[in-house]
Parts: structure tokens; C-alpha cells; sequence
């Protein structure tokens, strides 16, 4: 292993502790969760209550009602991952968005699918939780209900997205109070949110049996009581595909785990119904390739991952989809063979011009390529993670998402029932392609990663295509390199983009790579020799993600945690 100097101990150093450790995309959602623990609460418990916080906090970013998806690693060691994923109306046409609206998937009420977070959470705490609904989702409803202070991020987001939210009053009403876009430091407030999670807080307390059954009434009081009538009804009224036994038939699906080796670790993904299983994917293609003797940010080193991301694209473009619906090759992609022609085909001096085509069974037909100067909009914002570690070795890993700018509030409810259709393909011959009763593929994927000698990793991050690509990044930077845990973090990220974006208008930017600003000069001058088109972000942008970790370490007795600084996350330990 090369042994990489410690160059990147900026704006957050590795926090430390022996008990219990949070982290998550913002700072007070990591305060409530840390409160759990200190009361007694496992890492279930505080995970749901940090990634029900987030919904409040990133607002912009994440919906109570969008998705979660969640991995548990248990301390006698079972893995679990619950998909926290909506599906599309029962009764959606297939072929919708290909006969009414030109093969595109409009902005508005036809792309939603069924709200997953709030099962989500309360299947993880039913299942491996301890605490009540009001206990841990308490602090979401105080935050949405009194309000918190405007951060940059929430600030900026909502600014450039504020037209969006201008298209349906509801909307408009939150995200702009006073017809414009909250500054910083301004007291953000949603009242018809806290009311909805104060309905499923009522219904479990009026419930007569025990914890488990007062689970499932908060869960009724969302899917089939005020808040279940009044999104069935605006459906009704604008257009929309959603109806009641949707709802009240929805139920998050225990998913199996992919489980893959990487030297002395397994690392455990969620399935193809997201994108998890590419981390596993580019990690084996670069061990098959190679990457002793490289030095860290190297032109080589740079370019080879950048080859091997375009791989695992390629695969998750041309097979990835609902396994429900799909018969998707992960045995196949993960296996040894495949693994080894992906990176033979990989040329050390020259960019693959685009996306590279499947290697075996039907390659996709791609949309034109376009330069990043004629991206057509400004999409949905990114997503936000929670990790935690508990007293007694429980590892909690989930990745939150939705906003709420390309799709309406349900007026009275402060919650945009989930768009994440926008991340399904028009053209139901697609492999993620639409169809009722079907999973978008999504982007956010928790992971956890297990060392041989017990360690344990719960990571993840927001970011949609971006969040595999870092995730990688910080992953390599520590079990390779040598990096620190929060070093590994901070170090400067670069990116491709050379396949069709997840997001609805699924832009193809072949050839373009992103790189923060910060690596050494002949870097960027090297990269354009081997034919990639590169491009700048600033330092530290939350374009590159913004990775939270901790690093249950059997070694040192020591849980190592990171937030990112490229967002207001924070990690606490104890």
C-alpha cells in the first residue's frame, strides 16, 4: 500500500470516541440524533431520527415523503437494506410519457410515485428499533414547527431553483415566504409539515397496544388517514395517477445486500434497483487494473478511475432496473470474467470517447451528446445522508432524498409525495424504463464496508451521480493510500460524465470530466492529452458530494468520524 502524507487536513479534523458517533449533512440533524443515543436509544433509532430531521432541514433536498433508502448492519452481523423507494401508480399507462408527451417526463404531478420515507423509517424502527414514533421523530416535527436558521447551502439552492417553486402556490408559500427566496440567517418555518408528522405522533399515542402497533398507526395516519385523503385528492383534482390503495397498500421491501471482497474488506451495497452495486463494480475493476505504485491524484491514477467509472455506467445504463421487473446480470457483473474484460478494455493514455457499449446482451441507444454549456436546467437538489455507530457495535447507513421544486406540495401537507419518477426512462423498453407497480432506479445508495478483523464503515452521501464517484474516491484514499478518515474526506475530487444523467432530461455529457479546483496544474493539462474534456469546480463545491463516515475501528477501540465540509454536516461522538 502506498502511504499518502497527511496534505489535506482542511476544514474538519477526524473527531474521535469510544461510545456512539453520528454524522450527517447538517448539524442539528446530528444533535437529535446524538440525543437518542445518550438516552439510551440504538443507532436505528438515531439514524431515523437524523434522517427525518434532514427532511426538514434540507428542505429543498429532502421530502418526508420522498425516498429512503437504509442498510443496518446488526452487531452480531447480519447485513439488511429496506429500498425506502416508491413505485409507480397501479394504474399509470406504461407508455405515458412516449404517446402524450413526446418522450420526456414533464415537470409536475405525473412524476410521482409513492412516498416510501415515511414507511421506510418506521419499518427500520418497527424492526430493529427501540424507540417510539414520538420519540425519535419528535425532533423533526420542533424543527419544522419553530424553525432553524437559513444555511448557505439552503439559501443557494432554493434561490437558483426558485422558479420551480414558484409554478404551484403551495410551493411558493414555503420555499418563498414573502415571494422571495429565505437569506441567511432567516428563521425557516413549515407549520403544514409539522402538523403532518404531529398527526402520526397523535395516532400512536392514542393506540392501545404496544410499540410495534403504535408504529403502525403513525404509519396509517400518513398512508391511509387526513394526510393519505388529501394527496388522493389533489390527484384527482390535477391529473394525477395516485390513488388511495397506493397508499394504503404501499410497504418498503427488505432487499437483499450485494456483498462484494475487496482485499481484506466486504463491501455490501444495496441492488440494482439503485445504483449501489456500481461501487463494488469500479473498486474491482481498478484492483484488476492496478494501482500499486501510483501516486495519489496522479494523471494515471485520475484517468484509470475515470475509465473504470465509465465502465460500471456503461453496465448500470445498459442492465440496471427494477429486479422485480428486469432480469439484471449482478452475478454476472460482479464476476471475475467480467470484471477483467472491463478493465482490459480500459487504455491507459487515451479517453474512451463517450460511454462505452455493453459487453454482452443489448446496448442501450444514447441520447445526443451535449456540451455542459447547454445543460438545459437546473433539476431537483441532492439528497443528504446520516450515518451512525452505537455503544454496541449496530451500524446504520441511509441516504434520504426528494425536493420539491419540480413537482407540487400537496397544499395542507407540507410534503411533496415522491418525485423520483423524473429517474425512471420514458420508453418502457428501457430497463429502467416506466411501468405500474415499478421502482424508478434510483440514485442515493448507503454502503457499509466490514474488515476481516471486525471494522466497520457505515458511509454515504448526497450528490445522484456524483455519490458512487465519491464515495469511491474516499473509500481508496483511506484503505489505500493511507489516508486519515476525514483527510480522505476532504482531499479533492474529480468526476466523469460521460453517460446519460439519472434525472429527467437525462443530459449526456460524453467526454466532459469535472475536477474541484485544487489538484496540481499539469494534472488538468494531462487529462486533456488522454482526450477527456476537462472542466473546473470551485474548492470544496457540493457538486463533488459530501461523504459522512465513521470508522468503527477494532485495531484502536476508536470510532473515527467525518462530515464533509462541502455542506453544514457534523459528526459527534462520545
Amino acid at each position: 500500500m502506498t502511504e499518502t502524507p497527511a496534505i489535506w487536513p482542511a476544514p474538519n479534523p477526524t473527531l474521535y470516541g469510544t461510545t456512539h458517533s453520528v454524522s450527517s449533512g447538517h448539524y442539528l440533524a446530528s444533535a437529535a440524533a446524538f440525543s437518542i443515543l445518550e438516552a439510551g436509544g440504538n443507532a436505528v433509532d438515531a439514524g431515523c431520527c437524523a434522517g427525518m430531521a434532514l427532511a426538514v432541514l434540507h428542505a429543498d433536498e429532502v421530502n418526508f415523503a420522498g425516498v429512503a433508502p437504509i442498510m443496518i448492519r446488526t452487531a452480531d452481523g447480519e447485513t439488511v437494506s429496506i429500498d425506502g423507494l416508491g413505485v409507480w401508480p397501479r394504474r399509470i399507462p406504461a407508455d405515458l410519457f412516449m404517446t402524450d408527451h413526446g418522450g420526456t417526463i414533464p415537470t409536475g404531478i405525473l412524476r410521482t410515485v409513492t412516498p416510501a420515507a415515511p414507511d421506510a423509517w418506521i419499518t427500520a424502527l418497527r424492526d430493529y428499533g427501540t424507540m417510539t414514533f414520538a420519540q425519535v421523530a419528535g425532533a423533526a416535527m420542533r424543527l419544522a414547527r419553530d424553525g432553524f436558521a437559513v444555511f448557505p447551502l439552503l439559501a443557494d439552492g432554493i434561490a437558483k431553483r426558485q422558479s420551480g417553486y414558484r409554478r404551484w402556490d403551495a410551493n411558493e408559500a414555503i420555499y418563498l415566504p414573502g415571494g422571495r427566496p429565505p437569506e441567511v440567517g432567516e428563521r425557516f418555518v413549515q407549520t403544514d409539515l409539522a402538523r403532518t408528522i404531529e398527526l402520526m405522533i397523535e395516532a400512536e399515542a392514542a393506540c392501545p397496544g404496544d410499540r410495534r402497533e403504535g408504529l403502525e398507526a403513525a404509519r396509517r395516519s400518513f398512508y391511509e388517514g387526513e394526510t393519505a385523503r388529501r394527496i388522493v385528492e389533489y390527484h384527482e383534482q390535477n391529473g394525477g395517477y395516485l390513488g388511495a390503495d397506493d397508499l394504503s397498500e404501499f410497504r418498503s421491501r427488505y432487499e437483499p445486500v450485494v456483498a462484494a471482497r475487496w482485499r481484506d474488506f466486504t463491501i455490501y451495497t444495496c441492488g440494482a434497483w439503485c445504483q449501489g452495486p456500481l461501487l463494488a463494480q469500479a473498486l474491482l475493476i481498478v484492483e484488476q487494473c492496478g494501482i500499486d505504485g501510483m501516486e495519489h491524484n496522479s494523471p494515471e491514477y485520475v484517468h484509470l478511475v475515470i475509465e473504470a467509472l465509465k465502465a460500471v455506467f456503461a453496465d448500470r445504463e445498459h442492465h440496471y432496473g427494477d429486479p422485480a421487473f428486469v432480469d439484471v446480470p449482478l452475478d454476472r457483473l460482479l464476476g471475475a470474467d467480467h470484471i477483467a474484460a472491463r478493465a482490459a478494455a480500459i487504455d491507459p493514455a487515451h479517453a474512451f470517447d463517450g460511454l462505452p457499449p455493453a459487453l454482452f446482451g443489448d446496448s442501450q441507444i444514447l441520447p445526443d451528446a451535449i456540451s455542459a454549456e447547454e445543460v438545459r436546467h437546473i433539476g431537483e437538489g441532492g439528497t443528504s445522508y446520516v450515518c451512525v455507530v452505537d455503544r454496541w457495535g449496530n451500524a446504520f447507513s441511509a441516504t434520504p432524498s426528494d425536493g420539491a421544486s419540480t413537482a407540487p406540495v400537496i397544499p395542507g401537507t407540507g410534503v411533496v409525495p415522491s418525485l423520483r419518477g423524473l429517474q425512471s426512462r420514458p420508453d418502457p423498453a428501457h430497463p429502467s424504463g416506466v411501468a405500474p407497480g415499478k421502482r424508478p432506479r434510483l440514485t442515493p445508495n448507503p454502503a457499509i464496508a466490514v474488515r476481516d478483523d471486525g471494522s466497520v464503515m457505515p458511509f454515504g452521501c448526497p450528490g445522484g451521480d456524483m455519490q458512487v464517484q465519491a464515495m469511491l474516491q474516499v473509500f481508496l484514499n483511506m484503505f489505500h493510500f493511507g489516508m486519515d478518515i476525514q483527510e480522505a474526506v476532504n482531499a479533492p475530487r474529480f468526476s466523469t460524465w460521460s453517460f446519460p444523467n439519472s434525472f429527467a432530461p437525462f443530459d449526456y455529457l460524453a467526454a466532459h470530466v469535472f475536477l474541484e479546483d485544487r489538484f496540481d496544474e499539469s494534472l488538468y493539462v494531462e487529462l486533456e492529452k488522454r482526450g477527456h474534456n476537462v472542466r473546473r469546480w470551485p474548492a470544496y463545491t457540493r457538486d463533488a458530494a459530501a461523504v459522512e463516515a465513521i470508522f468503527r475501528n477494532t485495531a484502536t477501540g476508536f470510532l473515527e468520524s467525518a462530515a464533509d465540509p462541502r455542506q453544514p454536516a457534523q459528526a459527534v461522538v462520545a
